[in-house]
């Protein structure tokens, strides 16, 4: 059995709230829990744990991935926030000590959206913060009434891995459901996608591991039954990350 740890989305007390209302709920998005468990997978969400615990959830994991949900503080990138673009500051520190922890383990790494993001802040990068508004030419990455039903066209870097995996692919569109995106990229980090309508990066790598081994993407594979033959196919993805954790697996 692979287990796959996966970072906790949260929702802060709310006196408002008839169930819960004076705690702290951590979750992951049922697409999410659909689209990580296979026959002989299964996701396991990390709780906001004192590092000694965590670090025992993290070493009983065989890979991780960090998924998407609110935005990151601009303070965990050293920036003053614009606007109302507070972030999670909350989260980020929950999931920067978590994105330290994995690092160590030398275990695949996959972050999607926020997770993406994430990864860019934690090897020392930046992001827009409303890209819409700081990123002269820059098309609509997020709509709210659309949400997971707003596309774009996706351009994979040559030679890279993202380009093998797809190569020959139906479609070269993925979903988008951002409005953060980066801006600096982190200091060993490669572009493996962009829109090619804007040059927005849509997936990096980390080059000091194997290619896929740590790597995130800003679209949302787990949505991938919306609009299906639209967009390229999100099971070759997970395919990609599992053989990194199994070939892991099967060495140790």
């Amino acid at each position: 059995m692979l287990k796959i740890g996966v970072s906790a989305c949260f929702v802060y007390p709310d006196s408002e709230r008839p169930v819960f209302g004076p705690k702290t709920l951590a979750y992951m998005e049922q697409d999410m829990a659909q689209y990580l468990t296979r026959v002989g997978v299964v996701p396991i969400l990390i709780p906001n744990l004192e590092d000694a615990l965590l670090k025992e959830f993290i070493d009983n994991m065989d890979g991780f991935v960090f998924q998407g949900g609110t935005d990151l503080s601009p303070a965990s990138y050293g920036e003053e926030p614009i606007g109302r673009w507070m972030g999670d500051p909350q989260r980020d520190e929950y999931e920067l000590r978590l994105m330290a922890m994995a690092m160590k383990t030398g275990k695949p790494i996959l972050g999607i959206c926020r997770g993406m993001q994430l990864m860019n802040v934690y090897f020392g990068g930046s992001l827009y913060q409303d890209t819409s508004t700081q990123r002269e030419g820059a098309i609509t990455h997020r709509n709210a009434d659309l949400y997971d039903a707003l596309s774009h066209e996706i351009r994979f870097t040559s030679g890279k891995i993202l380009e093998k995996i797809y190569q020959g692919s139906a479609s070269s569109r993925v979903n988008s459901v951002h409005h953060q995106s980066i801006k600096s990229l982190g200091p060993n980090l490669e572009i493996l996608a962009e829109c090619p309508e804007d040059n927005v990066i849509e997936a990096i790598g980390y080059t000091k591991a194997p290619a896929g081994w740590i790597m995130g993407v800003q679209w949302h594979p787990e949505f991938y039954e919306r609009l299906k033959e639209e967009i390229v196919d999100s099971s070759k993805l997970y395919d990609c990350f599992l053989g990194q954790v199994k070939l892991l697996k099967s060495e140790s």
